[in-house]
């Protein structure tokens, strides 16, 4: 059955067709992940089908009956607890309750009846489960939701829309205020919900793990592609591939058959087949010609060299007026670290970033840094600080007193804060170009120690590509706390889980760590189940320790295969450009480069022949 038909949309908004044509069927249980350039229409789409925007043409159609639910695009509030809000969502439910108080005996089975069917009595332990699975416990569920502040309440309101339980379930960007524990545990419910689903997201694993089908929005039109967002860039890559040979195999033609044409339109002899070729040009297939996007780039300043270790914690304390959050924490950070750091939110990631910035004092134990340290330091918070009425050359001319125009504008376009953008005020910026002006002002200083706190929030797919590219190349420690298991996966090479109270390593990767949280969350049936899950934990993670080595070795010959690729690239670009042999060429440069891109295609060989022996070694391994 289709829950949901959008047949020729049209839609303009403030001078701009964000829809031209657009169609979409939805089916029954099937889940879509909706992806586009920021700006496309994304977000304005799902409200049209929630009818909050008229279309200028075309129609979309939900089916007799369907519930549709999508997520409050403002906080609640209210005096009433966590767990009475999400309860209260479910108006059929609080209103039959009401009604039963009061009712009489004839209509009081009725109403059991129903409340039956929809099934009331469970939903309470429902509700409470949600809640869980996005970070409030059982305390906090029956706390007031006014106690709690904007980005807390708006996983009340997804709780909400999830409890519903709809036929049709419209999220956008459902994990913006989540951590990395929730986003693993949404994955999961998505995966498990029996409805249908439109998601739009930046969140790459959620794109490839919750969803059957990508939507892409592209110049007012939807193509949808099968499968996750994997499977969308391969087939996306494919179909490019594809229209450009064709485009390229008619554009032979037509200059084949055009100077033909030139050439013997003006004699009588050849008029005939003149005019043949031309009508012959007329029936070639039109092409659209493929528009190419401009490609995402960021760039990180190269950092001045430092002696190891750049910071070293020992036995550190560290909180909040004189009451520790953190205890015992020792830890050391060298030049070229990338660690990730796990944890629910409260359990105290942001706060060990704080003091590793400069920004908390310890309680206890003793810091080292080393001299000349600078550091990076990014937070979503700190978008609060930006002042609307200023542009972001102000706010960089200013954090760089001594820096001329060019240099302030040079920074800047480091994260593609281009002439136009740079001279906007902030208040006129998206969220992700507030997000890239933040990393240029983190950056300014060329530090050797980044820390990221939930750096993607706001960023399209294309800008965190962006920056999982340019953090790969930069030549700084890396701390890093986002929701986003794709950029953890292809950043961090260590992992830190912060939780009851300390900081210690993670033996292991996501996949170890997202069936560590499965583990948790899953109801305990009866009390003598609980030793052998505790012995099976034991040995997950003796198994985890075993085979960490060999992680540590795959993850090491990655980064060289990647620096390697790199550096063959450069070389081979350098060996291609004409001006290399301009005037006879410098023939020292040219055999120096030979020789080196040689060596360079020996050791990538070498290094990736030692990858993927290290890689079945682990694939044995998990299957021992």
């Amino acid at each position: 059955m289709t829950v949901l038909a959008i047949e020729g949309a049209v839609l303009r908004l403030a001078g701009r067709t964000l829809l031209d044509g657009a169609d979409l069927t939805v089916a029954a249980g099937r889940k879509v992940g909706l992806v586009g350039r920021n700006g496309a229409g994304k977000s304005t789409l799902l409200r049209a089908i929630l009818g909050e925007v008229a279309l200028d043409g075309g129609t979309i159609r939900l089916a007799r009956g369907v519930r549709l639910a999508a997520v409050a695009q403002t906080a609640p509030s209210g005096a009433a607890n966590l767990l009475a809000t999400v309860l209260a969502a479910d108006a059929e439910r609080t209103r039959l309750l009401a009604e039963a108080e009061h009712a009489p005996p004839e209509r009081l089975a009725e109403l059991h009846d129903r409340l039956r069917a929809i099934g009331a009595d469970a939903a309470p332990a429902r509700a409470a489960a949600i809640l869980s699975g996005l970070g409030f416990d059982e305390a906090q569920q029956a706390r007031p939701l006014s106690s709690f502040s904007g980005g807390w309440r708006m996983r009340v309101a997804l709780a909400s829309a999830l409890f519903l339980e709809p036929d049709l379930l419209l999220l956008d960007e459902p994990t913006n205020h989540l951590d990395l524990e929730a986003t693993l545990w949404l994955e999961g419910w998505l995966a498990r919900f029996p409805g249908a689903a439109i998601i739009v997201s930046h969140d790459r694993g959620l794109l490839d793990r919750a969803v059957d089908a990508i939507a892409h929005l592209d110049r007012g039109r939807i193509t949808l592609y099968p499968g996750g967002f994997s499977a969308f860039v391969r087939l996306r890559e494919e179909r490019a591939a594809r229209e450009a040979a064709l485009a390229e195999r008619v554009a032979r033609e037509r200059a084949r058959l055009q100077a033909f044409v030139d050439r013997f339109r003006a004699k009588a002899t050849k008029a005939r087949q003149a005019q043949s070729r031309l009508k012959a040009i007329a029936r070639l297939p039109a092409i659209e010609a493929i528009v190419e996007e401009r490609p995402t780039r960021f760039a990180f300043p190269t950092p001045v060299g430092l002696a190891p270790p750049l910071l070293a914690l020992d036995r550190v304390a560290v909180g909040y007026d004189g009451r520790p959050v953190l205890r015992g924490v020792s830890l050391r950070l060298d030049a070229d670290d990338r660690i990730a750091l796990l944890g629910r939110n409260g359990n105290g990631k942001s706060t060990l970033a704080k003091l590793l910035a400069g920004r908390l004092e310890p309680l206890a134990g003793s810091v080292f840094r080393t001299p000349r340290l600078s550091v990076g330091f990014f937070a979503q918070h700190q978008e609060e600080e930006l002042i609307g009425t200023e542009t972001p050359i102000d706010h960089m001319a200013r954090a760089l007193p001594r820096a001329s125009p060019p240099e302030v504008r040079a920074q800047l376009a480091r994260f593609g804060l281009d002439a136009d953008r740079a001279d906007t005020p902030v208040a006129a910026l998206s969220g992700g170009e507030k997000a890239r002006l933040l990393l240029a002002l983190a950056t300014r200083h060329a530090p050797q120690l980044l820390i990221l706190d939930e750096p993607t929030n706001h960023l399209d797919l294309d800008a965190r590509e962006a920056l999982i590219r340019a953090l790969a190349d930069y030549e700084g420690a890396v701390v890093l706390i986002t929701h986003d298991p794709h950029v953890v996966e292809l950043v961090a090479d260590r992992l830190l889980l912060v939780a009851e109270g300390t900081v210690r390593p993670f033996e292991g990767d996501l996949d170890d760590y997202r069936a560590i949280l499965t583990e948790q969350t899953r109801p305990v049936a009866r009390a003598e189940t609980v030793p052998s899950r505790a012995e099976e934990r034991r040995q997950r993670a003796e198994a985890r320790a075993a085979v960490a080595p060999l992680r540590k070795r795959i993850a090491a010959l990655e980064a060289e295969i990647a620096r390697l690729g790199k550096e063959r690239e450069r070389l081979e670009a350098a060996l291609a450009d004409p001006a290399l042999y301009a005037g006879g060429g410098d023939a020292a440069t040219i055999a120096a480069h030979g020789a080196r891109l040689a060596e360079v295609r020996r050791l990538l060989a070498a290094a990736e022949e030692a990858w993927l022996t290290a890689s079945e070694a682990l694939e044995a391994a998990a299957q021992a």
